[in-house]
């Protein structure tokens, strides 16, 4: 075997049931190599690294694993930890209320000679390991108290403490601000300036663009192609991806009536209890029927606090402005006063807020509908079911059938599902919170033709979004919001990355 390579996965095959997820797919990687991995929700991608790393362990899968042309096999995470492999999932796996220093060592503390954790040497340690990755901060600090870029680093921290040579890195930038994944993608650069191979899943081409050495593309569970830095191009991977051509990210805008004005937000503020601290101040905002309006901004914005706060969180926000819908004030007092009055929101977490991970598609599809099957307090189950099938039809989502369990769902099938639910409840106004976070380029392309359906129907939407290109592409008129204050408002038609960027660091 060719000395050169670290890893070769050959001919690995996973099923779970009735999904054939990795079909005979072959991977190699070179040592010190940045080598990303793409393709669409469901490709295989994740599965495949979770073969990798002994999540799925040897016995439960076909195929073989070779690290440094010896054969592995690997029954535990631990396993593969000790031929130095280790992976950071797009949902980071610390533990909020230990400290920073805890976190790095868990699962592998250092200890005296008696058995007992040597804590000096553990904090002396995570100060070496922080200063390595670019964190000077207290490791006694809890994790909770610290932003998502900085966990991400610490998720790294933590992988060097267990002496890394292949680093995985699933989705790691797809919940930062574009500073955050700057600095995140110099130190993945560093890291292979000091030897480390690095495997990266990433839906971001652009970035793929930025680091890869080699791109490996999985579709349907299938190797399709490797290329090197020298032959990558975006449009090759989309093509590679998708199996198809798709000209243009973003569909192209039917010129449509935009109706009246359905929503009117006017001297809005809100105070989180929780924080003590003013989250927004007399923000004014306008949304018409059949209308698209991008949020904008940086993360932290108030762009989702903002959408919170309107949809009826009061035990959480004291609130002051008014808000109004058809001219009618309105109140929201609980989510389901909103849901009653048309007003919808997807969150940008599915996972944690959106979705019942442990539930199948049709329950989470009709979870907030269900009054709409129901006679005589009974709910008629096949009315249900046909109504389930109808909106999971219709929004393409893939999976055997709607009592598939949704965590077993990809990224972009579980926000197929999200959107089903909230569709159901049939909205006049939509909120869609970071709709295309953590999706491939072909899922995102089939939510953006929903988007315009919706508002050729009628419906209005806001969506919030940290992708400028996305919000560029996909709205009508753009409000950009900044330190819980709106700092501009632009037709699509004049607006600009610069203008957009401008406008979101004023304060």
């Amino acid at each position: 075997m060719d000395d050169s390579i670290i890893l070769e996965m050959a001919h690995v095959t996973k099923e779970f049931p009735g999904v054939r997820a990795l079909n005979d797919v072959t991977f190699k990687v070179k040592t010190g190599e940045i080598h990303c991995l793409v393709g669409e929700n469901g490709a295989g991608k994740s599965t495949l690294m979770k073969v990798l790393t002994g999540v799925h362990p040897y016995g439960t899968y076909t195929g073989d694993i070779f690290v440094d042309g010896k054969i592995q096999q690997f029954k535990t995470v631990k396993d593969s930890e000790a031929q130095g492999i280790a992976i950071i999932y797009q949902e980071l796996a610390l533990i909020p209320d230990l400290t920073v220093y805890e976190n790095i060592f868990i699962g592998h503390e250092l200890k005296k000679k008696n058995g007992i954790i040597d804590w000096n040497k553990t904090i002396i340690k995570a100060k070496e390991i922080l200063t390595q990755v670019g964190l000077n901060i207290d490791p006694g600090v809890t994790v909770r108290s610290l932003g998502v870029g900085i966990q991400q680093m610490i998720e790294i921290a933590k992988a060097l403490s267990k002496n890394v040579r292949l680093l995985v890195l699933d989705e790691p930038t797809s919940a930062l601000s574009e500073d955050e994944c700057d600095k995140l993608i110099d130190l993945i650069l560093k890291l292979k300036e000091r030897g480390i191979t690095c495997i990266m899943i990433s839906h971001k081409l652009s970035e793929v663009m930025r680091v890869a050495d080699s791109t490996t593309i999985l579709r349907d569970g299938k190797t399709i192609t490797t290329i090197d830095r020298a032959n990558l191009n975006e449009n090759d991977m989309i093509r590679f991806m998708v199996g198809r051509e798709i000209k243009n990210i973003y569909p192209p805008k039917i010129k449509r009536d935009i109706g009246e004005v359905c929503l009117e937000i006017k001297n809005w503020s809100a105070y989180d209890y929780t924080a003590s601290r003013q989250l927004l101040s007399d923000m004014h905002i306008t949304l018409r029927k059949g209308e698209i309006v991008g949020l904008a901004g940086l993360i932290g914005a108030g762009r989702s606090e903002l959408a919170l706060s309107l949809f009826g969180n009061p035990r959480k926000y004291k609130l002051d402005g008014h808000m109004f819908i058809d001219g009618m004030q309105v109140s929201f007092k609980h989510p389901k006063n909103a849901i009653d009055a048309g007003f919808l929101y997807v969150t940008e977490d599915r996972k944690k807020n959106g979705l019942i991970l442990g539930q199948d598609i049709k329950t989470n599809i009709t979870i907030s509908s269900l009054k709409q099957f129901v006679r005589r307090l009974v709910i008629n189950k096949n009315a249900e079911v046909k109504s389930a099938e109808k909106f999971s039809k219709d929004l393409k989502v893939k999976a055997p059938s709607i009592a598939t369990i949704v965590g077993t769902l990809s990224g972009g099938n579980q926000q197929k599902v999200s959107l089903a639910r909230s569709l159901m409840a049939t909205p006049r106004i939509l909120i869609l919170d970071e709709p295309t976070r953590g999706i491939d380029v072909g899922a995102k392309y089939e939510i953006y033709q929903l988007m315009l359906q919706l508002v050729e129907q009628g419906i209005s939407i806001i969506m919030i979004s940290s992708e400028l290109p996305e919000i560029l592409g996909m709205s009508d008129r753009i409000y950009v919001v900044s330190g819980g204050h709106i700092t501009g408002e632009l037709m699509s038609t004049d607006a600009t990355q610069e203008k957009i960027m401008r406008m979101a660091t004023l304060h």
